[in-house]
C-alpha cells in the first residue's frame, strides 16, 4: 500500500480515495452544487475536462511540484473527483479517453521530475514504488539512469515505431536496460491511461446532483466536436480495418498503429486532408500536429521523402497483424486483395 503525502495527492489524484478525502473534509456532492464557494469547483473540474479534450494538460495550482498554499490541496483533489463525477453524468466516453489521456500525461510530467530529482532521494524511492505497485516494471536506479529488465522493456516498449527504441539501440548490461528519467516514464504511458481510463469507467455513476446540471450539458455539447468518421472498409486488410475501429470507438491508437493507416491510404491515393479527419477521435488530437504529421509521411514537408507501409512481418512484431485466410499470404498490407489465388 503506497503512503502518500499531501504533494503526491495533488499530483497523482488517481492513487489516493478521493471519495474518502471528501468524507474527511466533511463535504458531500450535493454541497458543491449548492454552496456558492464550493460551486466555484465545478466550473474548476469542468475546465479541466475541457482542456484534455483540447489535447492539452491541465495546469495545476502546484508550485515546484508542491503544495505551495493551504487550499491548494483540495483544489487539486475536489477537481479531479468532480470531473470524474461530470464525466459520468454526462456519459461521453470520448470525453473520458481524453481526460484520461490528459491526466496521465500530467502525471507523467511529476512522475518524470520526481525519478530525476537528485536533491530529494524519497521522491525517487516512491515514483519508483508507484511505476512498479501499478505496471510490475522492476526498475534500480543507477547513479543518473534507471534499470529495468529487459522483458519489462520489451513488453512495454513494443507499441513504439521509433527506432531508439529498438533494443539493438539501447544501452544494455547483464539482461538490463539503461534508461533516462524521461524514458522511464515515457514507457508506460499507454498503461498509465489505460490505468486512469479503468478507474474512470469503473466509478459509480451517480443520479444526476441539483447544480451540476449546466456543466453536464456543456460536456455534452463539447462532445459533439468529436463525433465519429465512419469510413467504408471495402477491400481494406483485417489490420486496417482494425486501426479504424479503435478510432471511430474514440480509443488511443499507438503511434506504430497511426503510422501504418497513414502510409496505408497514402499508398491507396487518398490526400493529408482525407486521412487527418479519421485521427479526430484520437484522445490526444491535435489538428495542427495530425497534418504536420500526415504532411511530412505524404513527402510534401521536410525531406520530401514519402513513407512506406510497413511489411506484415514488420506488424506482427508490432502486435498490428490480424491475420484472416483472406490474406492469402501476403507480405504487404497493400497486396490485399490483390494476389492471385
Amino acid at each position: 500500500m503506497l503512503e502518500l503525502g499531501q504533494d503526491e495527492i495533488a499530483k497523482y489524484p488517481f492513487l489516493a480515495d478521493a471519495g474518502q478525502y471528501l468524507k474527511d473534509k466533511g463535504f458531500t456532492l450535493e454541497q458543491f452544487g449548492t454552496d456558492p464557494d464550493l460551486k466555484q469547483l465545478i466550473s474548476k473540474a469542468f475546465e479541466r475536462i475541457q482542456v484534455a479534450a483540447d489535447g492539452k494538460i491541465y495546469n495545476s495550482d502546484l508550485i515546484g511540484n508542491q503544495v505551495s498554499k493551504e487550499a491548494a490541496l483540495p483544489r487539486e483533489v475536489f477537481s479531479f473527483l468532480l470531473a470524474i463525477v461530470l464525466l459520468k453524468l454526462s456519459g461521453m466516453h470520448t470525453l473520458i479517453k481524453r481526460f484520461a489521456l490528459a491526466e496521465a500525461r500530467r502525471a507523467e510530467k511529476y512522475l518524470e521530475k520526481d525519478l530525476g530529482n537528485i536533491s530529494d532521494e524519497s521522491k525517487n524511492q516512491l515514483a519508483i514504488r508507484i511505476i512498479d505497485n501499478l505496471f510490475l516494471v522492476k526498475i534500480k536506479k543507477s547513479d543518473e539512469y534507471f534499470i529495468i529488465p529487459v522483458s519489462d522493456y520489451l513488453k512495454h516498449s513494443i507499441n513504439f515505431h521509433e527506432r531508439e527504441w529498438k533494443l539493438i539501440n539501447r544501452h544494455v548490461e547483464n539482461g538490463q536496460v539503461f534508461l533516462s528519467p524521461h524514458e522511464t516514464v515515457r514507457l508506460i504511458r499507454k498503461e498509465l491511461g489505460t490505468y486512469i481510463n479503468s478507474k474512470i469507467v469503473n466509478a459509480k455513476t451517480p443520479t444526476m446532483i441539483p447544480g451540476f446540471e449546466d456543466s453536464v450539458n456543456k460536456l455534452v455539447l463539447l462532445s459533439k466536436k468529436f463525433k465519429t468518421f465512419t469510413v467504408a472498409t471495402g477491400e481494406h486488410p483485417p489490420c486496417i480495418k482494425h486501426a479504424l475501429e479503435i478510432l471511430e470507438k474514440g480509443e488511443n491508437l499507438p503511434h506504430s498503429g497511426r503510422f501504418m493507416l497513414a502510409t496505408f491510404l497514402l499508398s491507396k491515393g487518398q490526400t493529408v486532408q482525407q486521412i487527418a479527419p479519421l485521427f479526430k477521435n484520437a484522445p490526444d488530437y491535435n489538428e495542427r500536429v495530425t497534418l504536420y504529421q500526415l504532411n511530412h509521411l505524404a513527402g510534401t514537408s521536410g525531406s520530401g521523402t514519402q513513407y512506406s507501409c510497413p511489411s506484415c512481418e514488420k506488424l506482427k512484431t508490432q502486435s498490428l497483424c490480424f491475420v484472416t485466410s483472406e490474406c492469402n499470404n501476403i507480405i504487404s498490407p497493400l497486396q490485399f486483395g490483390k494476389k492471385k489465388q
